[in-house]
């Protein structure tokens, strides 16, 4: 199956989407592009990495995934592909790719000035084409050689002790509730059977099931799909109620 998803921060208000869908579609018309998302706040790594790492796993192995995310900027370091899990990603180099999980792709590769065009859309002149040629077939192999200087972002991650989960809020939904990057795993491993959670001015001493298990208005903690735990007000815009941000803290304390 030739299927394609494209993530970008293109917006829905100018000729870019469209103009990278129909040079793929030029190289192969049955191929089946996906839209994951092209609201990305700009230049937002960051979010589109939440928002590809959230998600990728859900298509088919062997799906290729076009990342357009500040291709342009000043830290691209080129035009990569990675294999990751079974699944394909072509992009730039600005560290993006590297925030999709926490081990290293299986395989990288640097694509070759042959395939490399002088232009300002790198996203329709060169990841385009290359692919639609993926897709239908081709390895990325076939278009460069082993990538050396592979860039790399760090995540924030949670730290835990026998007393305390620190936490940070790692997206604000559009809803207002915040999705912190303390997972289920950790929490189930260290809980003693009370705990307290604190968050802006509020704390919960526990679990909800979902959004709808506290009346509105109230607080809510719960460990969402992703079993990451997510916290907010029912009916109201948690962020701003809650005076709470993307890299909010949010603590955990156990009670023995």
């Amino acid at each position: 199956m030739a299927l394609v998803t494209f993530l970008s921060d293109f917006g829905d208000k100018d000729y870019y989407v469209p103009a990278v869908k129909a040079k793929m579609l030029a190289v192969n018309p049955q191929l089946n592009i996906i839209d994951i998302s092209h609201s990305i706040d700009t230049f937002d790594i960051a979010h589109a990495a939440f928002i590809l790492r959230s998600t990728f796993r859900e298509f088919p192995k062997g799906t290729v995934h076009l990342v357009a995310i500040n291709t342009t900027g000043a830290l691209t370091q080129g035009y990569i592909g990675i294999k990751l899990e079974e699944h394909i990603f072509l992009g730039p180099n600005n560290g993006i790719l590297s925030l999709l999980a926490d081990h290293d792709p299986g395989i990288m590769v640097q694509f070759a000035d042959i395939h490399l065009k002088d232009t300002t859309f790198p996203a329709k002149d060169i990841l385009a084409p290359i692919a639609a040629k993926v897709a239908s077939g081709a390895a990325i192999h076939d278009f460069g050689g082993p990538l050396t200087n592979f860039r790399k972002l760090m995540s924030r991650q949670a730290k835990a002790t026998r007393e305390q989960i620190l936490g940070h809020v790692v997206r604000v939904d559009r809803y207002g509730n915040l999705i912190t990057n303390i997972r289920r795993d950790v929490f189930e491993k260290l809980n003693p059977g009370k705990f307290t959670i604190e968050f802006g001015r509020e704390m919960v001493d526990k679990l909800d099931l979902g959004y709808d298990q506290v009346e509105p208005g109230d607080c809510f903690a719960f460990f969402n799909s992703m079993d990451l735990m997510e916290i907010g007000i029912n009916h109201g815009h948690g962020a701003n109620l809650l005076g709470l941000k993307y890299d909010s803290v949010v603590f955990v304390n156990f009670n023995p």
